[in-house]
Order: structure tokens, then C-alpha cells, then sequence
């Protein structure tokens, strides 16, 4: 264990055809103490996702012969989230690598690796991402009033269902992994629009029609609490 880094609080998914490299990794990871599910394929993966909530971390191949491949699940599951994501795969292309780490990838592994050097990856990425702020269930519970569903894109507000857009299910994801804390504008728009440029108007207006859903009092916010000049944080109930 990494002195004040503590994995058991950590829940990994790993995502892979080849059960050989699924027992590796999974081994690898549970005797560094992190809590780990495997998937053989992407429709398998967002399907545990849909059952038991988004894991804090994924690691994904990219090529799997049935169904979904690595980049597709990697687009599905990040239209609604903010799910820190390394590849792990033996694809080792220059046009690869960059792709998929400006759109999906915190970080890319290519196969062969040596399992202590992933498991300080893994480290490393939670480490920089953090903790997130509630426990990650199917439905993540916030207090007596709200709950959100990510996986399912829907907020139980005062016991009724409410839907969420995809942005608004991911821009909440970003603040509620960070509650009590600012997160800046800058870092918001890179994370919803990674790959578009986009000025802070665009997100005031996702805030905007966020607290309308969510907040008892859109005007005097109890939840989505604005820095001016800085950005947004979501507040610990």
C-alpha cells in the first residue's frame, strides 16, 4: 500500500475479451487492495455499470470481438460521465495513442506491461482525480431530497423522477466527485467539450437548466453554488 493512498475504497472495472489478461490485471489490482469487476464486453460493462453504479476507474481494451468495441464503450459511457478511463491494449500506433488520449484516456498501457508499473498508473490517475465526494451506487444518494441516477441519465428529486440530459448527468458527475470544493470553468468546459471550443457561456446555461431540476429554489441554490470569476462546486449536505 502507498503511504496515504488508501485502494480499498476504490472500485475498478476491468474491461477485456482475453480471460487470461482479465485474471492478470484483476490479480494485480486486488493484492494492491483495490476493489475490482471484470467485463468481457463493452455491452457487459455498461450493464454492471447500469446494475451497481460507475465504478471510480476503468481500464479497457480496445479491440473485443463481439459487440462493442473499447472506443465504444469509452463514447457511451463518458456521454453521461466523467469516468476516468486508461486503455490497456496491445494496439501500439502512433495515430491510436494520441486519439484515444485526447478523447477518452487519462493514460494508455500497451501490452505487454509489467503489473506493478499499471498498478502505479491506476495509483496515479486516482490520485490526480480523487476520491469521489459520495458512495457510487446505482442510485447515489445526496440527502432526504436527492438522488441521482447516472447510469440511467435521471434525478429522484422530492421522489420524483426527473431526466437528465446527457451534459447535465456529466457536468453534475464533475461537481459531485468534487463536493465541498470549486471546480473552475476552464476545467468544467475541457471536461464536457474536450474536443470543441467553447466559452463559459454555453455551461452557465447547463448550470442554469440543472437547478431548475434539481434545486428547490433555482434562484437561492442549495446545491450548485457559483464563484464568480472561478467556477462551480457542489455543496456537502
Amino acid at each position: 500500500m502507498t503511504a496515504g493512498f488508501d485502494a480499498s475504497s476504490f472500485r475498478v472495472l476491468v474491461l477485456d475479451d482475453n480471460y487470461s489478461m482479465v485474471r492478470l490485471v484483476s490479480s494485480a489490482l486486488q493484492k494492491s487492495g483495490f476493489q475490482v469487476s471484470t467485463a468481457a464486453s463493452g455491452e457487459e460493462g455498461l450493464e454492471l455499470i447500469r446494475r451497481n453504479g460507475l465504478p471510480h476507474l476503468a481500464l479497457v481494451d480496445i479491440h473485443m470481438p463481439y459487440g462493442m468495441n473499447g472506443f465504444e464503450f469509452c463514447e457511451t459511457v463518458l456521454n453521461y460521465s466523467d469516468l476516468p478511463i486508461i486503455m490497456l491494449t496491445a494496439v501500439d500506433e502512433d495515430d491510436t495513442i494520441i486519439q484515444t488520449i485526447d478523447q477518452y484516456a487519462e493514460d494508455y498501457i500497451t501490452k505487454p506491461f509489467n503489473p506493478g508499473e499499471l498498478v502505479a498508473r491506476v495509483r496515479r490517475v486516482l490520485r490526480r482525480i480523487g476520491d469521489f465526494a459520495y458512495t457510487l451506487s446505482a442510485d447515489t444518494v445526496v440527502d432526504e431530497r436527492l438522488t441521482v441516477s447516472f447510469p440511467n441519465q435521471r434525478a429522484i428529486v422530492n421522489g420524483n423522477d426527473v431526466a437528465l440530459t446527457p451534459t447535465e448527468t456529466k457536468l453534475l458527475y464533475i461537481l459531485m466527485r468534487n463536493a465541498g470544493q470549486t471546480v473552475t470553468t476552464d476545467f468544467i468546459l475541457r471536461r464536457l467539450w474536450p474536443m470543441e471550443t467553447v466559452y463559459e457561456d454555453r455551461l452557465r446555461v447547463y448550470v442554469h437548466r440543472l437547478r431548475r431540476k434539481i434545486e428547490a429554489r433555482p434562484e437561492e441554490p442549495r446545491y450548485i453554488l457559483s464563484q464568480r470569476g472561478v467556477g462551480y462546486s457542489f455543496a456537502r449536505v
